[in-house]
């Protein structure tokens, strides 16, 4: 009966924060100092916060809120993210001569022949030349040490060509095996593909990591102001 009456006697917030708090964990008031120094300065996620002082990610949301500290937009938060995530592929750091031709040549090919629009996200190469696009694979594996998991090719074909050997084709071409190609596309038409244009279709090559393209695309800048 007497705590119950104590209980009672309790203000229902106070009560409502003690259970919160005991959920969730709290911050020590002296570790505001250091909260603003690794969001703020070390742009370390809220999450990654909370791992480190040992609390819930709610505990750490609600330390910000009582100290009126701002949080940061999705938009930020998300460019953050982008920017902390580990590339999938490993520059070669030391280039031979051949390679370094290898590199001028790649960045040509991309410059005149990749996709590179402001939403762009992928590497997107295509051509209808096998040498030119073994050519651009060897930049992509010698110079760019990419993940092979990573590679996608997407065939583009006329109706009265036989896909399967167009895909085995280009899967000797590229080294990208048949089952890293995507559903191709069949360009239909009323009278067959003359055999003098694109006999073997047309390709795009592409490598899923916007770094990757943000790198070749920051080559591209420096070669043209060289």
């Amino acid at each position: 009966m007497q705590t119950e009456n104590f209980l009672r006697s309790i203000p229902i917030d106070l009560l409502k924060r003690s259970w919160y708090h005991g959920v969730v964990g709290v911050l020590p008031e002296k570790k505001i100092t250091l909260l603003k120094k690794l969001y703020y300065e070390k742009k370390f996620s809220a999450r990654k916060i909370a791992e480190s002082f040992g609390v819930s990610l709610d505990a750490v949301y609600y330390f910000m809120r009582h100290h009126k500290l701002a949080r940061r937009s999705l938009s930020e938060e998300n460019r953050l993210r982008f920017l902390r995530k580990q590339p999938s592929f490993t520059l070669a750091r030391t280039l031979s001569k051949r390679e370094r031709q290898l590199k001028l040549i790649g960045v040509m090919l991309y410059w005149c022949e990749g996709y590179k629009t402001d939403k762009s996200s992928t590497v997107d190469f295509v051509n209808s030349d096998p040498s030119m696009v073994k050519i651009f694979m060897e930049f992509l594996r010698a110079v760019c040490g990419i993940n092979e998991n990573r590679l996608r090719a997407y065939l583009y074909y006329y109706s009265n060509q036989d896909v399967r050997e167009l895909i085995k084709f280009w899967s000797a071409v590229t080294r990208i095996p048949p089952s890293q190609f995507t559903r191709p596309y069949m360009r239909e038409r009323l009278h067959a593909a003359p055999e003098h244009k694109m006999p073997h279709g047309l390709v795009h090559v592409r490598y899923g990591d916007k770094k990757l393209l943000l790198q070749i695309m920051e080559w591209i800048e420096e070669y043209k102001r060289a």
